[in-house]
């Protein structure tokens, strides 16, 4: 059966994507091609290292390094990060690292409109999309512009070779939230369904091998090509409960990123699973079981993921609250957002059980 829909808009980006083990050492050449010469290097402060690398990768190309890109990319750093670049006469940025990263570099491009070259070292996906998230004053908040989208993404599985096993796991799961819930996305089309059950297999079949042989290239390739399907796909069409959560807790409680993803995810999809059990049963047939939720929480215990709130960080006490803002201006979700409801999906994300089916 395919996955023909009676009406839907389709729509693309014009980014161009290489694969290969060892295709960083082509960023130069992709800093020509669109016609730059001074490239800001980006990274995280734990990443420096790697950001010297590109930086002698480039030569002369490389202007300079800022290296303080921080997780939920706070609206003050990503100021002083495009005054810097200005600063130095960036005429492009080039980002290596995960989300925060990539987030640094949308956030410089929105400010002064520079093209952005993204070198991903973990799965989060956000490379593939037109969407920069921001913290400021405890709230995140997300936008949407062609300006952030960023021209090349280079994926060299050499560079998540030794990303460790339980930031791999996480990471994947980030990125496998952008699938499942473009599964049930208002705006879905038959092109972003596609590419989210690819991108679920790939991650399906890839992760396991990553999990026994981290170093396997073609292991960690093929969860690669999963994260860019799956990020293309949050490009495409909204997302739902899931991220709305997510970035609550992310933005109010300062949980860390991908481990909030890899917890919700099941919650999330299992509480959708009632009012569209139909679109999210391709969940159940990519990873077995008998409903999606329960399909997802059983591949996240194989693959070690963090599975409870509170191993993040978070009280219990702080479960009223996060209920109470996730119900504020919420998504577009396909369940109606019942706070009680909400509130219990919490409590067992909190405590680690299996969603409720």
């Amino acid at each position: 059966m395919s996955h023909f829909q009676d009406t839907f808009v389709a729509q693309s980006a014009a980014v161009r994507v290489r694969f290969g083990a060892g295709v960083r050492h082509s960023v130069a050449e992709e800093i020509r091609a669109l016609g730059c010469r001074r490239a800001l290097i980006l990274s995280t402060p734990q990443q420096v290292t790697t950001a010297q690398e590109f930086a002698d990768l480039c030569g002369p190309l490389a202007v300079g390094i800022y290296s303080n890109a921080t997780m939920h990319t706070p609206v003050d750093i990503s100021d002083a990060a495009a005054a810097y670049a200005v600063q130095l006469g960036a005429d492009c940025v080039v980002a290596v690292g995960g989300g925060s990263t990539t987030g640094l570099g949308k956030a410089i491009a929105y400010r002064t409109d520079l093209p952005q070259i993204v070198v991903p070292t973990t799965y989060a996906g956000s490379e593939a999309t037109p969407i920069l998230g921001q913290t400021e004053n405890g709230r995140k908040s997300t936008l949407t512009s062609p300006k952030v989208q960023p021209e090349v993404i280079l994926y060299d599985a050499e560079l998540v070779r030794t990303l460790p096993v339980g930031m791999t796991v996480t990471s994947a799961l980030n990125a496998m939230a952008h699938a499942a819930e473009g599964l049930y996305a208002q705006n879905r089309s038959p092109i972003s369904t596609l590419m989210a059950l690819e991108g679920l297999r790939a991650f399906r079949d890839g992760l396991p091998n990553v999990m026994a042989n981290p170093h396997d290239l073609t292991a960690r390739g093929e969860t690669l090509y999963g994260a860019w399907l799956c990020g293309t796909v949050l490009g495409q069409v909204g997302m739902a409960l899931h991220h709305k959560l997510c970035h609550t807790l992310g933005g109010s409680f300062d949980l860390p990123h991908a481990e909030t993803h890899a917890v919700i995810l099941a919650h999330a999809i299992g509480y959708n699973a009632a009012a569209v059990p139909d679109l999210l049963a391709p969940i159940t047939q990519i990873f077995g079981g008998t409903s999606p939720g329960q399909a997802i929480y059983d591949f996240a215990v194989k693959m070690k993921a963090p599975l409870a709130l509170r191993d993040l960080g978070l009280k219990e006490t702080d479960l009223d609250r996060a209920a109470d803002l996730a119900t504020q201006n919420p998504y577009w979700n396909p369940r109606p957002i019942d706070r009680n409801a909400l509130r219990q999906l919490l409590q067992a994300a909190w405590a680690g059980d299996a969603p409720a089916v």
